[in-house]
């Protein structure tokens, strides 16, 4: 048995996961779905990237949980990261899930084409509260593009503001993941245009990972919604001993 911990991305909350968690617990496993500091009920949307992968830091702490197969989706990459870096002793493998790959120094801001880093600063300049919410027209043919059109407006319904400031905020490391010791793993969806596929998630994040395993699947950056199922199964594979 493998205790899972799926971190998900931006404008989700861990309730989005636990479609994908029900199946891999069917399986035999222990799965967590924690929150981001910032995504949670409440939280304030000027939360920054420090204190969002202090959140999962804590989370594992006072779960007392060790040897876990941790997953992060898009900017739960960021988080993810910034954890392995801060408490390696509780992981045994990262997953990346179409998600960003950093190196200190780097943003999420950095790492996606200068139209959504320009989108992403106007929508935060007009909301006035320090978040970035995405307008359906993108959300809807870029990110979950393998949904019909119900499906897409049903998931878009339960996402929530994001904080900006975790897109902007530099991650500070210890070292680049290439340099980390744990094992680590890339989940492909590939039919994921969240990112230009010019300008994708792989091989010019998961490449960042140094040595790595990779698993390709078909679907959406939203797969989650889509087929929670046919995740399960590439999570499973991808965090294989």
């Amino acid at each position: 048995m493998t205790t899972f911990v799926l971190v998900h991305g931006a404008w989700h909350t861990g309730a989005e996961l636990e479609p994908v968690a029900a199946a891999i617990r069917a399986a035999g496993h222990t799965v967590h779905c924690p929150t981001i500091a910032g995504n949670r009920p409440g939280d304030a949307k000027t939360t920054g990237l420090d204190a969002a992968i202090a959140s999962i830091v804590d989370y594992l702490a006072d779960n007392a949980l060790s040897d876990v197969v941790l997953l992060g989706h898009s900017y739960g990459g960021m988080v993810i990261t910034g954890v392995a870096d801060r408490a390696p002793e509780r992981i045994r493998r990262l997953i990346y899930w179409n998600a960003f790959v950093p190196n200190n120094g780097e943003s999420l801001t950095d790492m996606v084409p200068p139209h959504f880093v320009a989108l992403f600063d106007e929508i935060a300049g007009a909301r006035g509260d320090g978040s970035v919410i995405l307008p359906f027209p993108i959300w809807r043919e870029a990110f979950i593009n393998d949904a019909d059109l119900a499906t897409a407006q049903a998931a878009y319904d339960v996402l929530n503001p994001h904080p900006h400031a975790t897109m902007t905020d530099k991650i500070s490391l210890s070292r680049d993941p290439a340099a980390m010791e744990i094992a680590k793993s890339y989940l492909f969806c590939t039919e994921d245009t969240a990112q230009p596929q010019s300008h994708g998630w792989h091989p010019r994040l998961s490449e960042k990972l140094g040595l790595f395993r990779l698993v390709a699947i078909p679907g959406s950056h939203e797969l989650c919604f889509t087929d929670p199922q046919a995740l399960a199964a590439g999570i499973l594979k991808a965090g294989r001993d």
